[in-house]
């Protein structure tokens, strides 16, 4: 296939499928907000909100209208969510609730900043629908108060015990990248650049220089042990590309050229070693020493890595013109779809498959599965593949 075919293929998919699915099923119009526990139909088996997944709802729709087309379905739907989350998602001290009931009551407060990361990123984008500066700033200001969560999970009341293992988690330097990207794209505050230096710095030390991968964790101590920990040794796929595909961003916003020839080898040996050469498609998780893993559904297959790695290697394509990184999206575009590409009858994808590709779970959300992962990939992919300048053709 050509590029063109790729992307007249996802552009499909993403406005005839994806889109559409959760426009119809997803919106509760006597509450506010969305429904993101849906069955193949769209019909709800769990009425409760998770607030990570309506600020990533929030962003996916007022990023369709502000790039997109002014459509305002898409304006009414990121502001269904956008009016329920600033009523109902954060407690009298600011923190972000992980559960609301329907009506949003809380739920559960898990004590991890990633509610708020995503509420950062709605925030940010809805403010560039007309919607008013005050979203901006309330970005901004959430944004420094999740760096500093960060930095000390005590603020969150997940305070280190004295048995607790040191590590920095990949994800704690991923998600401030993503903010980072996308508050510095106003300009103004030089601080956001900053932070994707530090981060950049910080997810490269992840690296397994060995396999060319980044590990989910890396010691906060010099010359600490990790690897007699399955924590140490855990390597995860889909998080590797994803990560990749943002750290090349940002090297590029800096100009850091060595640091972006870097994330493609990582990207290059992620995709190596995570691929399933048996049965295809990327492993869920991994060990890189090949010693037993804590998480059951590591051989698994899930929607969600081979969404990012789609985007990474279109990215890595578009970018370079090395014929690898089409080879890999051919491969990628074939699984996926091959997999977890529903019929158009029901729409968008099935999210999670055995190691041999069959479908285990016919659920379209859940409470990790929502309207986020599956359109932006596609978007960036259409974006990249017909917008971006590049040698790839």
């Amino acid at each position: 296939m050509s590029l063109r075919s790729f992307a007249e293929r996802y552009r499909a998919n993403l406005f005839e499928s994806v889109i559409p699915f959760w426009t119809r099923h997803s919106a509760d119009r006597e509450h506010g907000g969305y429904f993101t526990c849906l069955d193949r139909e769209g019909r709800v088996y769990d009425p409760r909100k998770y607030v990570w997944l309506q600020g990533r709802q929030i962003w996916m729709y007022s990023r369709l209208y502000n790039e997109v087309e002014r459509r305002q379905e898409w304006l009414d739907m990121a502001t269904l969510g956008m009016d329920f989350l600033l009523a109902h998602a954060r407690d009298g001290e600011g923190r972000y609730y992980f559960r609301l009931e329907r009506d949003g009551r809380p739920s559960f407060f898990q004590r991890k900043p990633y509610g708020a990361v995503f509420a950062v990123l709605a925030l940010a984008e809805y403010a560039k629908t007309g919607a008013g500066r005050r979203y901006r700033e309330e970005a901004e200001a959430l944004f420094w108060r999740i760096e500093e969560w960060i930095r000390d999970p005590g603020l969150l009341g997940r305070a280190p015990q004295a048995g607790g293992l040191a590590f920095r988690s990949l994800a704690d330097s991923i998600v401030l990248v993503n903010m980072a990207l996308e508050l510095d794209e106003a300009g103004g505050d030089p601080r956001y650049r900053e932070v994707l230096r530090g981060c950049l710095r910080a997810a490269l030390e992840h690296e397994d220089a060995e396999r060319a991968i980044l590990l989910e964790a890396a010691p906060l101590t010099a010359g600490a042990d990790l690897r007699k920990y399955p924590d140490g040794r855990l390597f995860n796929p889909g998080h590797s590309v994803e990560a990749c595909w943002m750290l090349w961003q940002a090297a590029e916003r800096l100009g850091a050229r060595e640091e972006q020839a870097r994330v493609w080898r990582i990207l290059e040996g992620s995709l190596e070693l995570g691929w399933d050469r048996e049965f295809g498609g990327l492993y869920y998780f991994m060990d890189v020493e090949g010693r037993p893993l804590l998480q059951l559904e590591a051989s698994m297959k899930l929607w969600w890595p081979h969404a990012e790695a789609l985007y990474a290697v279109t990215l890595a394509y578009r970018r370079t013109g090395d014929r690898r990184w089409l080879d890999w999206l051919e491969r990628l575009d074939e699984y996926t779809f091959g997999h977890f590409v529903d019929d158009p009858r029901y729409g968008e994808w099935f999210g999670y498959c055995d190691r041999r590709g069959q479908v285990t779970h016919t659920l379209k959300g859940n409470h990790y599965k929502g309207c986020f992962h599956v359109p932006r990939a596609l978007l960036l992919c259409i974006g990249e593949i017909e917008g971006a300048a590049g040698p790839g053709g």
